[in-house]
Order: C-alpha cells, then sequence, then structure tokens
C-alpha cells in the first residue's frame, strides 16, 4: 500500500519525530511504500493564497505534489502535538492547501445549497498520533478533545471513508524513557494492525 506519513513538529529530538520515525520503519519493515514529510524540514508554507482556494485555483507545483500524493495514498499516518487543542499552524496549513478541493473532497451539484461536500479520498485507514502535556481526563471533561473532532469528524470524516484511529501520549514533560519506548512499542502495534505486513 501507499502510505503517506505527516509529522509536524519543530524539534527533531522530539516524541513526536520518535512516533514518526517508528511508524515508518514499521511501514516499511510491513512491506508498504512509504512517502514520509518533516514539514518543518521541508519548509513547508502554510499561508493559502486566495486564488487557490476555488477547485480550478492556480496551485503552485510544490503544492501540487502533496495534493497527488494524498489523493493518490491507501493509507495516512498523522504525527503532531496538541497545541492549543489543535495542529501546529504548518499543519493547519497542509490542511488548507492540500486537503483541498477536487483532491480531498468535492461539491455534490444541485444539493440544495448547503454545500455537503462528498469524499475523493481512496484511504483505507487513516492513523493519528498526538503528545500533550495535559492527563487525558482533563482533555476530555475540561476541553472535549478537540482534536479528536477536528481529524476524524472535520476532516477525514468529510473526505472519505476509512477506518479511522488516534492516539494521545500524555504526559510528556513528566514522561520516563521507559514510558516512551512503551508508547513506541504501542505505535508499531497501531501500524501494523491498520496496515498489517504485505
Amino acid at each position: 500500500m501507499n502510505i503517506s506519513v505527516i509529522l509536524a513538529h519543530p524539534n527533531k529530538e522530539s516524541l513526536n519525530h520518535a512516533i514518526a520515525s517508528t511508524a515508518v520503519e514499521q511501514l516499511r519493515t510491513n512491506g508498504h511504500s512509504v512517502s514520509f514529510h518533516d514539514l518543518y524540514r521541508e519548509g513547508f508554507d502554510p499561508v493559502l493564497l486566495a486564488d487557490e482556494i476555488p477547485k480550478d485555483g492556480r496551485v503552485p507545483d510544490g503544492i501540487r505534489k502533496y495534493c497527488d500524493e494524498i489523493a493518490a495514498a491507501e493509507g495516512v499516518v498523522i504525527v503532531h502535538p496538541n497545541w492549543w487543542g489543535q495542529p501546529p499552524a504548518i499543519l493547519a496549513g497542509w490542511i488548507d492547501r492540500v486537503m483541498r478541493p477536487g483532491v480531498a473532497y468535492e461539491f455534490l451539484e444541485d444539493d440544495g445549497g448547503e454545500g455537503v461536500p462528498r469524499g475523493l479520498l481512496k484511504l483505507k485507514a487513516v492513523l493519528v498520533f498526538n503528545t500533550s502535556n495535559t492527563p487525558a481526563d482533563r482533555e476530555k471533561e475540561v476541553f472535549g478533545d478537540p482534536l479528536e473532532a477536528i481529524w476524524k469528524d472535520c476532516i477525514f470524516g468529510l473526505c472519505g471513508d476509512a477506518e479511522f484511529y488516534r492516539r494521545m501520549f500524555s504526559v510528556v514533560v513528566t514522561s520516563s524513557d521507559v514510558q516512551r519506548r512503551e508508547w513506541l512499542k504501542d505505535v508499531r502495534q497501531a501500524v501494523s494492525k491498520f496496515f498489517p505486513p504485505q
């Protein structure tokens, strides 16, 4: 399978980088073709320009590369920290510029004007791995777990019918090396469950 792995964290020594590397390694071990993007290292420009917005808008070649890749992907793995209950700005910009009309979704004709989208992605599974310094119970009780809504409902729920899995690793700031190694084992297991050996 063709799997796209998207990482959004500026520190190459971060747990996010270790998670992404572990996911890529396990995917390749399982025989999958992997396209890996470290958005910060690649210098991804997150700013959506007005002339890109329409379905037939002018999309720069560099962005078109990402669009073509996600359109052809059979799976995606996204790795990022929880910053203010949302993805980092660079990843929000990736969503804006890559998950675009004609690539990730389209609006149906004669829908009565509601703008109900139909998903175009061919993804079989989506895995989202997040890190946080907020305990899980506080995240859900106080904040309502906004990342779950963003990824599952607002994005991939509208862009196809892929199986969805998300895992939050917390609390990172107080975690031990032993705990982090266990988390990376969990990443391997999740990757192999949704993208088993070919």
